[in-house]
């Protein structure tokens, strides 16, 4: 009768058993084996493992310690589970470890160990380790195939890449470098775009290639409403350029000219702060004033005189006309024109973009000419304001360079454009910010109380003396920066960034707006906090004045926004005016805390909803008569 089976093969395994406990017995070391689970006959450990082998070797560490041994099988298994034990295998005892255990993996799979990954130490990995080495990861190797790793969203045929910017593109860009990066290559039709939308990224364009990125790429907005960039925002880096910055410079935004003008900027803010105290019954749209207010302080320095009345409460119908036709202005600006990006489609004109602003340009001429005409006329009389001086640069060339008419004209449209929205929508969004944060309001105008007192508006000379005014304006710069993406900078030459090529004529963005909601910069970054810039604060020694890349709300480098000081001292003295000389409650007894804060893009930052708030007057009552 033959034997079972069955009892051959449970003969065997006790068999085997047997002889490996005796061998291990006969080899048994001098010194202990590292703890470990206890195994199950035969399998060993193999069970301990579980379905995620990491998680499991993990939890298996935490009770028997960072150095193990494991049985799986009948082969013996150490596993490392902390830095100082791999240390030991990985440096100290390195060469030991060095080769590879056999697996049917590698024996299928990898061409018998025919490979690097799998093949056991010796000559043929050593040959094969070199040539991967020296041809595929070397320096010059990574360096040579940069262009092949630029990283980049999908591009869709023919449009490319301007079917992922959506409505609102800076928000649209910021949700596609969660996903590719703060560095990010796109294609918009067939022109290459490069986005920075991280600080350390921008620093390197705006600072380390600031050079490189000083000039502007062609498009439609400066062509057909910046008088073809005969202007300043606009215009192509070269001697024109300086010479128009220089002027700016020197005759708009130096020290001595702003002094000058500061009684003028006084004189509108307290006008303001007059007609918000009479119109204090009923509701009032905030936005409409300060566009009066900021557009009238920068006519007296322009050309000599207002160009809005505010016998209305403060509001004049010609300035809502001129606050719309700005607010067009910078949409058009900023909206994506298929004929930039496909120029082969330009003379059709898909979007109608190029009829729009070929007819507002004839309006802002026409505002603009009259504006010069008038001024000659009466131009024997002394003036001492901007468009004098800028006028007899025409007879009187400044650095062999004359400014021609159109040049005027279009400096006056950066301005009046650029100048007075800017100013307005920050403040603006700075009460809107304030009336949601009552604690920060009440804490502003403690600090300003004990300044100014009850008894007279905020000057320019009480600016310097309140540094929790200054924490809200940055914070307000901050959330709210004026330019959420920066005007376009275009790659004179080609170079490299952060190891990736940049293709010579490329089109840089910044996302500002990003960038300054960036939580690896900002500490719970959608929160109003003043705070972070006092001291103790994470961010207590940054500025916006372009050497702080975290926020950057006018720009860096050669092409920084050349108002800068100006906007600062506007809408740090409409703010404190406003916080000192009023209390604010919104329309209809609104919650504060159900304010809308949506915003409406355009190249400039608007509020998508128009800030309408009853003033309450909190200063003695001398102190609001014209």
């Amino acid at each position: 009768m033959s034997t079972p089976t069955w009892v051959l093969a449970f003969g065997s395994i006790v068999t085997a058993t047997i002889l490996y406990k005796l061998l291990k017995l006969i080899s048994r070391p001098s010194l202990p084996l590292p703890p470990g689970p206890r195994p199950w006959p035969i399998i060993g450990n193999l069970a301990h493992m579980g379905p995620m082998p990491h998680q499991g070797l993990a939890a298996l560490a935490l009770k028997h310690g960072p150095l193990m041994h494991l049985r799986m099988g009948f082969v013996d298994v150490i596993v490392a589970a902390s830095a100082s034990v791999a240390e030991q295998f990985l440096k100290v005892h390195d060469a030991n470890f060095s080769s590879r255990p056999p697996n049917s993996g590698a024996k299928y799979m990898a061409y018998s160990y025919q490979d690097l990954v799998f093949a056991p130490y010796g000559p043929q990995w050593r040959l094969r380790r070199k040539i991967s080495s020296v041809h595929m990861f070397s320096g010059k190797a990574l360096d040579d195939f940069t262009h092949l790793r630029q990283v980049s969203p999908r591009p869709w045929p023919i449009i490319g890449n301007l079917a992922h910017m959506g409505p609102m593109p800076h928000q649209g860009l910021a949700a596609l470098a969660l996903k590719h990066g703060p560095l990010m290559h796109l294609r918009m039709g067939f022109v290459d775009v490069i986005v920075a939308a991280s600080a350390s990224v921008a620093e390197q364009f705006l600072k380390v290639h600031d050079a490189n990125f000083s000039s502007r790429p062609p498009n439609s907005g400066a062509k057909y409403m910046a008088y073809s960039y005969q202007d300043l925002v606009f215009a192509p880096y070269g001697p024109q350029w300086r010479l128009r910055r220089k002027i700016s410079s020197v005759h708009m935004f130096s020290g001595k000219a702003l002094d000058d003008f500061t009684h003028l900027r006084q004189e509108e803010v307290a006008r303001l702060t007059s007609n918000l105290a009479s119109s204090s019954s009923k509701a009032v749209n905030l936005g409409q004033l300060l566009n009066v207010c900021t557009t009238n302080a920068l006519a007296r320095v322009m050309i000599g005189r207002r160009v809005f009345n505010d016998g209305n409460g403060g509001f004049d119908p010609k300035a809502d006309e001129f606050k719309s036709m700005v607010v067009e202005l910078m949409v058009l600006a900023g909206a994506l024109n298929i004929g930039d990006f496909i120029p082969a489609l330009e003379w059709l004109d898909i979007q109608g973009l190029q009829a729009k602003m070929k007819k507002l340009h004839n309006k802002f001429d026409a505002f603009l000419t009259n504006i010069i005409e008038e001024h000659k006329v009466s131009r024997s009389e002394k003036h001492q304001d901007m468009l004098s001086t800028l006028l007899s640069l025409k007879d009187v060339p400044e650095d062999g360079g004359k400014l021609a008419d159109i040049e005027i004209k279009a400096l006056l449209l950066n301005m009046f454009a650029a100048g007075t929205d800017t100013s307005s929508s920050t403040t603006e969004w700075a009460i809107a910010e304030l009336i949601k944060n009552p604690n920060i309001r009440a804490k502003l105008q403690q600090e300003l109380d004990s300044v100014v007192g009850h008894d007279r508006l905020v000057t320019e000379a009480d600016l310097a003396h309140l540094p929790y005014l200054e924490a809200v304006v940055k914070e307000t710069f901050r959330l709210h920066p004026s330019t959420p993406l920066s005007l376009p900078r275009v790659a004179s030459e080609s170079c490299e960034v952060f190891g990736y090529h940049i293709p010579k004529g490329a089109t840089l963005l910044v996302n500002v707006w990003a960038i300054a909601r960036d939580p690896k910069e900002w500490h719970n970054p959608l929160e109003f906090k003043p705070e972070r810039f006092l001291p103790g604060g994470e961010k207590a020694n940054v500025d916006v004045k372009g050497n702080d890349f975290e926020v950057i709300p006018f720009g860096a480098g050669r092409r920084i926004c050349a108002g800068l000081s100006l906007g600062l001292r506007v809408v740090q003295l409409l703010t404190a005016t406003l916080a000192h000389a009023f209390d604010w409650e919104l329309e209809n007894g609104l919650n504060p805390e159900k304010l809308n804060m949506d915003e409406a893009f355009g190249l400039t930052l608007q509020r998508a909803v128009p800030l309408l708030v009853h003033p309450r007057p909190r200063l003695s009552p001398h102190v609001y008569s014209s």
